[in-house]
């Protein structure tokens, strides 16, 4: 039986600093390959930073995550990694997770509970993903699966 390591890790993300953010994820990624990791798990919206608050709305913050996804994307070859975006669809804005397979997107899944108490507010920002719906997004001119994988 051949074991896989998963693992997890913590990133020190800034709100819209994309070039920042996208090197804490690869250094994270290197890290992991380092350690043999075959699974690696990293934080919702990632790519973005999590307090984005209105600025999610923004179509140039979608666009340059999804920018941000395609140049993380050959970094994880001989991996599975899951990365955090905020990603349209259906007329609405969803917190999303990419899991990316051995350099490629295989594809999305939508949060299905949004935290909304305290100081968190994420139902401003975002939908409840449906359970059991599964439609195609289009990101770098390829479609992908979004929802149940």
């Amino acid at each position: 039986m051949k074991l896989l390591k998963v693992a997890s890790a913590v990133l020190n993300q800034t709100p819209l600093d994309w070039d920042g953010n996208k090197a804490h994820i690869l250094a994270a990624i290197t890290a992991a390959r380092e350690q043999n990791v075959s699974i690696l798990c990293l934080p919702e919206l990632c790519i973005t930073g999590y307090g984005c608050e209105d600025a999610f709305f923004s179509g140039d913050v979608l666009r340059l995550a999804k920018e941000v996804l395609l140049e993380i994307a050959p970094a994880t070859h001989g991996m599975i990694v899951s990365v955090g975006l905020p990603l349209a669809s259906r007329g609405a804005l969803y917190n999303a997770a990419c899991l990316l397979v051995d350099g490629k997107i295989a594809g999305f899944v939508g949060k299905r509970h949004l935290a909304g108490t305290g100081i968190h507010y994420e139902p401003r920002w975002f939908k409840r993903w449906p359970q059991d719906a599964r439609v195609e997004v289009e990101v770098g001119g390829s479609n992908y699966p979004f929802g149940d994988l």
